[in-house]
């Protein structure tokens, strides 16, 4: 297969590549069984889920492609405690095909055979079904459901799996003014959870556009409560903050937008490092520098590239063992810049020390960059022996090492 030219890398290393039988991927997650590493891959432009054997990173390999519902979006998936989550939602590019009654969350038996998943429970969500969930193990998934019936934008809801076949709603939680059949006023713009409700112990970190970052009490997951909130204004964004990552042992968060726009429209999509020491007191102590691009490349900044540039998504560790844990490193994906990595050794100063961008696709593999044929890189992951795995919204999987996370 064709190995995708570097356009520009610094402290970041090309380990592998696989394209994924020209079908781009979304989310990712990870799981080692019987000393072999799986990923699994969640799809952009088509419908079904991959796994990839990534025991030899350098050659990655594709074991199966599991096909999913037709016209339905099958891009978000979580595996934990041999079992794998997968969102089903309302695929954009064909709203009038879906089918409401298959919506929600599958989960699948992956411990018997990682290859082979064993589809053994539907949570029902109603509504246009769900999208970035958290599952870290156990018995309860944090579930993001858009728009379920008589609310307005994507809430939380807790999920009983103790018994995966029977999963059952046991709480949730919401913004006032997003339960309009009970009477609640709708704020104007985008206010929704967009997942994940990153949990840690009793407490879920989560970004609901732009009613801002929310810290909940999720002791009783039959009733959550808020602890406090935060929020660092749009910046222009319309759809507000995307995710929030802790990191427990330094008291911090990691909060940022994503860049939803495309060129300069674009512009600026924050990422903000925030202290959380006095719980009720979040407070913002700096963001991240901008990206810039190398010298000679054409174009002054990554607005002037094409395409879409800002943050999308960070690694989350969600307490998996088979998981990397950063304690100084935030690792992000940037779009039409590649992947960034900023130490926050100083977290009131973070100081980016490796990126990574391929030269722009050749074919286009979906509909998205909209305009200009650019590399799209849109979620990261790092397994517990340092390599990274990026998606792209054309290109394959690619697996890439940075010295600072072995």
């Amino acid at each position: 297969m064709q190995i995708p030219d570097i356009e520009e890398a610094e402290n970041v290393q090309l380990v592998g590549y696989h394209d994924l039988e020209d079908r781009p991927a979304f989310k990712m997650a990870l799981q080692r069984r019987n000393d072999r590493w799986y990923l699994y891959l969640g799809h952009f432009w088509h419908h079904g889920w991959s796994i990839v054997d990534v025991t030899e990173p350098e050659q990655p390999e594709l074991v199966r492609f599991v096909p999913g519902p037709a016209n339905m979006r099958t891009a978000q998936v979580q595996v934990a405690d041999g079992l794998m989550a997968t969102g089903i939602e309302m695929w954009s590019q064909n709203r009038d095909a879906f089918d409401p009654a298959l919506a929600g969350i599958y989960l699948w038996d992956v411990a018997t055979d990682p290859t082979e998943p064993r589809r053994v429970g539907h949570y029902a969500s109603g509504g246009d079904g769900a999208h970035r969930s958290f599952y870290g193990g156990g018995d309860l998934l944090y579930a993001t459901v858009r728009n379920p019936e008589g609310f307005k934008g994507s809430i939380l809801v807790i999920v009983d799996i103790s018994d995966p076949a029977v999963p059952r709603e046991i709480g949730r939680w919401w913004v006032p003014g997003q339960h309009v059949a009970a009477g609640e006023t709708p704020a104007e713009g985008k206010v929704r959870l967009h997942g994940p409700a990153y949990v840690v112990g009793d407490r879920a970190y989560a970004g609901w556009g732009l009613a801002g970052g929310m810290i909940l009490d999720v002791s009783d997951p039959v009733s959550p409560q808020l602890v406090s909130s935060f929020d660092f204004g749009d910046f222009s964004n319309t759809t507000g903050l995307h995710s929030v990552v802790p990191y427990p042992e330094r008291n911090l968060l990691v909060a940022n937008t994503e860049a939803v726009q495309e060129g300069h429209l674009a512009a600026p999509n924050p990422i903000a490092v925030i202290d959380v020491s006095e719980e009720m007191a979040p407070r913002i102590i700096s963001t991240t520098p901008i990206p810039r691009p190398s010298p000679g490349l054409g174009y002054r900044n990554y607005y002037e590239k094409g395409g879409r540039f800002g943050p999308h998504n960070q690694h989350h560790h969600q307490g998996h063992p088979d998981l990397f844990e950063p304690r100084d490193h935030l690792v992000m994906t940037s779009f039409n810049a590649g992947l960034r990595i900023y130490s926050l050794e100083d977290p009131y100063m973070p100081v980016e020390v490796g990126y990574f961008v391929p030269a722009p696709p050749t074919r286009r593999l979906g509909p998205r960059p909209k305009e200009a044929l650019v590399c799209s890189f849109e979620d990261v992951l790092i397994d517990a022996r340092g390599n990274i795995f990026c998606t792209d919204a054309n290109y394959g999987l690619f697996v890439l090492a940075h010295p600072g996370l072995n």
